[in-house]
């Protein structure tokens, strides 16, 4: 049986790698720990993780290709003897794909959360105006003058062909 695409559209050309993306972060069953993301501005976003009992030593945390990686691993505690542990100890995972311009500002531990805070520069897209040539025959070379970027020629002037 083929799978349908969300991305199948011929209007949505040269998204497959974030196709492939989504198809691996869905993959991903384990939920510890638990996180937050909240948006505390218009271009300012925070991953809040529950990671009680960590210590700033135990993390390592890394930014790769735009994925943001958090990994955490308490050294072991044998001599203590529990009779009943509800407080998970294990080591842990937990990657987020960021988008492209986002930024890590910081991390943060305190009472057991882990915040980190990503800004979002604000930039404008670019806008770049496609000339269309005259008279180009197929495959071969297509001339552009400037009076194709917006700039009107002048009443009588000749253009050049």
């Amino acid at each position: 049986m083929s799978r349908l695409s969300l991305f199948s559209s011929p209007l949505l050309l040269g998204f497959e790698q974030f196709e492939r993306t989504l198809d691996r972060i869905g993959k991903s069953a384990d939920n510890y720990p638990p996180y937050n993301i909240e948006q505390l501005g218009e271009s300012h976003l925070r991953i809040t993780l529950a990671v009680a009992g960590f210590t700033r030593e135990d993390f390592d945390i890394r930014l790769e290709a735009n994925q943001l990686t958090i990994r955490g691993k308490q050294p072991e505690q044998n001599e203590r003897a529990f009779l009943y542990r509800g407080i998970a100890a294990r080591q842990f995972q937990r990657s987020f794909m960021l988008a492209d311009g986002l930024e890590i500002s910081g991390a943060n531990l305190a009472n057991g959360l882990l915040e980190i805070d990503i800004l979002r520069p604000a930039a404008e897209p670019p806008v770049r105006r496609i000339p269309i040539g005259e008279g180009a025959q197929s495959g071969g070379p297509v001339t552009v003058d400037s009076q194709a970027f917006g700039q009107n020629p002048t009443p009588g002037s000749p253009r050049e062909e």
